[in-house]
């Protein structure tokens, strides 16, 4: 892969990106925009669109009144590239000449997490209960909204089942720079730290009831 395709990681996008609405995460560039109105939020998607087309290559985007939320990402190479950089620098450009101003809500992935000692036997239920599909994933098969609005469910294997905590927990996957922020932001809020063995690529958090969440970030 060229190096204009290559992969790159999140710590190596941050100075590019500083002063910019995009945030990395999981993979891809988030970036929201607020306008004064619909027609004005229509003329920035339209000069993206324009850019887009320049560049030949496209990022996912949501319009709404006063809004608009791009995505970008590499499909082809599988994450953030230079390609993301060079769109996330020009769509800010017009922006700034419109004189839309960043979103300050940071983007996050939510993942369910259920242990089980046979996936096999009890993914089909969570599969038809929830209307998902099954797709191959990091962790083996794991199940997804066909829509892409609702949280991915993914199966953690255990050898012996376990009976003393819950056995559905929740990741969540927020970026790099605010993970710390938000770890110390539960335990303020009366959270308990169980582990923090494997930070920073996640912490395991529980509330006062034993009700586990991870605080997660992504290599890419």
């Amino acid at each position: 892969m060229n190096a204009h395709g290559a992969l790159l990681a999140p710590f190596s996008t941050k100075k590019q990106l500083a002063g910019t609405a995009f945030v990395h995460l999981d993979g891809c560039l988030h970036a929201t925009f607020r306008t004064t109105d619909f027609a004005s939020a229509l003329e920035l998607v339209n000069r993206v669109g324009a850019v887009a087309e320049e560049l030949n290559h496209h990022p996912d985007v949501r319009l709404g009144y006063g809004t608009v939320s791009l995505v970008l990402t590499s499909h082809d190479a599988g994450g953030v590239t230079l390609r993301d950089l060079e769109l996330a620098a020009r769509v800010q450009q017009i922006a700034d000449t419109l004189g839309a101003t960043a979103r300050s809500a940071q983007p996050a992935r939510y993942d369910i997490a259920i242990d089980c000692t046979d996936a096999d036997a009890v993914r089909p239920f969570w599969r038809v209960g929830l209307g998902y599909i099954e797709v191959a994933g990091e962790d083996g098969i794991e199940l997804v909204d066909p829509r892409g609005l609702a949280p991915k469910v993914w199966f953690q294997h255990m050898e012996i089942a376990r009976t003393a905590r819950n056995r559905i927990h929740l990741d969540v996957y927020v970026p790099s720079d605010d993970a710390e922020d938000r770890v110390a932001a539960v335990l303020l809020c009366g959270g308990v730290l169980l582990t923090d063995e494997h930070a920073p690529d996640w912490w395991v958090l529980a509330d006062v009831e034993g009700n586990e969440l991870c605080v997660c970030t992504a290599a890419f």
